[in-house]
């Protein structure tokens, strides 16, 4: 198998525990859970990251397409950047319960769409507005 196999498993896999810790500790944040100071919950979601960081370095070099030539990925990464915003909101900087939840939820609606991107390769993965 090729190494483009395995860096692009590699990163669904820490897509896939990247979205479950964040999930799991934004319903902890909802709850009020003491989990959440635990050294490894604020640990391994940076390990985890990292991976993904440089499994996404790695298939951008390997597929050739890059952020600021192909629009799809530039877009990825523009809602990359808002969905870290919303999460660190969500999980540390928010002040008011709500709006933590608030923040949480559309962190969650942008990861959505920035998996939508990646699977159908286009800036518009829904084909709203588009007239040809």
């Amino acid at each position: 198998m090729s190494s483009y196999y395995w860096v692009k498993l590699i990163h669904i896999i820490t897509i896939i525990i990247s979205f479950s810790l964040f999930f799991i500790r934004g319903y902890w944040v909802l709850v009020d859970s003491s989990r959440l100071d635990r050294p490894w919950v604020k640990v391994l979601p940076h390990v985890n990251d990292s991976i993904l960081l440089l499994s996404a370095i790695t298939l951008t070099v390997l597929i050739a397409q890059y952020p600021f030539v192909q629009a799809w990925l530039t877009l990825k990464v523009v809602l990359l950047l808002i969905y870290i915003a919303l999460g660190m909101v969500a999980i540390k900087r928010g002040r008011a319960k709500p709006i933590r939840v608030g923040a949480w939820l559309a962190a969650l609606a942008v990861f959505a769409y920035i998996v939508m991107i990646a699977l159908t390769k286009s800036a518009n993965p829904f084909g709203i507005g588009l007239t040809y």
